[in-house]
C-alpha cells in the first residue's frame, strides 16, 4: 500500500496512492484510519513528504563499492547521526544551497519508517515494528562539517532532506537497488547487500540505544557514486516499488518555490 501527503485546495491531506488515483484517509496512519470517500487524480495536487517525522536518524558510511570490500568484521557501533524534521521537503521542491558554499553533495537512500514503538529489539523483532520504506536524499554540505569530525552543522540546513514521494508498506526491502540520476546521468546503483550494517542489526542496535517512536525515519546510508552539485542541477532518487524523488537544486538567494 502506498500512503502519500499531499494539498488540495490548500488544505494538507493525506491518501492512499492506487494507479494515478488518491484516496483520501483520514485517522492516524500507524493505526486506525478509514477512507473519506474522496478521490482525486494525483495531477489534480502536489504531493508533500508522506510524514512529517517524529525525528530523523541518519546512518553514515555504510556502502562499500563491492562486496569483497565488505569487513569480515562488523563495526561494534554504526556511524550515526540526527537531522531536524525543519529540513524534510517533497517532491519537487527546491533544495537551497546555503550561503558560504557554491555546492552540496546528493545522497540517495532507503528511508525506513518505524511503525510502533521499539525498544531492545532483537534482529528477528525488526520488521515486525516497521510500518513502510520511502526514498530519502540526505544532503550534505561538507562545507559546514566540524574539523574535529562533527557532521551535524553540514547536514541539518532547512531543505537537506528530501523525502518521498510515497511509504510503501509491501517492499521488500533487501531485494531492490538505491539509484539516482543526476540531471539524467546515472550516478548511484547499488544494491542492499552492498551495506556494511544491514537494516536489522542497524535497527536493532540503535533500539538499545533509544527507544524508537512511530514516525521515526532512520536513512540507511548511501552508496557510493555521490556528487558534488551546483545550483540549478536536477537530482532523482529512485527506488523500484517506491518511485522517484525528484528535486532540484538552488542558490541560497533565490526562492524555495518555483
Amino acid at each position: 500500500m502506498k500512503f502519500v501527503r499531499y494539498t488540495a485546495d490548500s488544505d494538507v491531506c493525506q491518501g492512499v496512492l492506487l494507479d494515478s488515483e488518491i484516496k483520501e484517509i483520514n485517522g492516524n496512519l500507524f493505526s486506525e484510519w478509514e477512507y473519506t470517500g474522496r478521490v482525486l487524480n494525483v495531477s489534480e495536487v502536489q504531493l508533500l513528504a508522506p510524514l512529517r517525522p517524529n525525528q530523523i536518524i541518519g546512518i553514515g558510511a555504510n556502502f562499500v563499492a563491492d562486496q569483497r570490500d565488505l569487513p569480515e568484521v562488523l563495526p561494534d557501533i554504526p556511524v550515526f547521526f540526527f537531522k531536524p524534521v525543519s529540513s524534510v521537503i517533497g517532491p519537487d521542491e527546491k533544495i537551497v544551497i546555503p550561503a558560504g558554499t557554491e555546492e552540496v553533495k546528493f545522497e540517495s537512500e532507503l528511508a525506513v519508517v518505524i511503525g510502533k514503538e521499539a525498544k531492545n529489539l532483537s534482529e528477528d523483532e525488526v520488521l515486525d515494528h516497521v510500518f513502510g520504506y520511502t526514498v530519502g536524499n540526505d544532503v550534505t554540505a561538507p562545507a559546514f562539517f566540524h574539523g574535529d569530525g562533527h557532521w551535524t552543522i553540514g547536514k541539518s540546513f532547512d531543505t537537506f532532506t528530501p523525502l518521498g514521494p510515497v511509504i510503501e508498506t509491501e517492499l521488500n526491502p533487501f531485494t531492490v537497488n538505491v539509484q539516482a540520476r543526476l540531471n539524467g546521468e546515472l550516478k548511484q546503483d547499488s544494491p542492499l547487500d552492498l551495506m556494511i550494517i544491514p537494516i536489522k542489526r542497524m535497527i536493532s542496535y540503535l533500539s538499545t540505544v533509544m527507544t524508537l517512536k512511530e514516525g521515526d525515519v532512520i536513512l540507511t546510508g548511501s552508496p557510493v557514486g555521490a556528487e558534488f552539485v551546483k545550483a540549478g542541477s536536477v537530482i532523482e532518487c529512485s527506488i523500484e516499488g517506491i518511485g522517484t524523488l525528484r528535486n532540484s537544486f538552488s542558490e541560497a538567494r533565490e526562492s524555495v518555490k518555483s
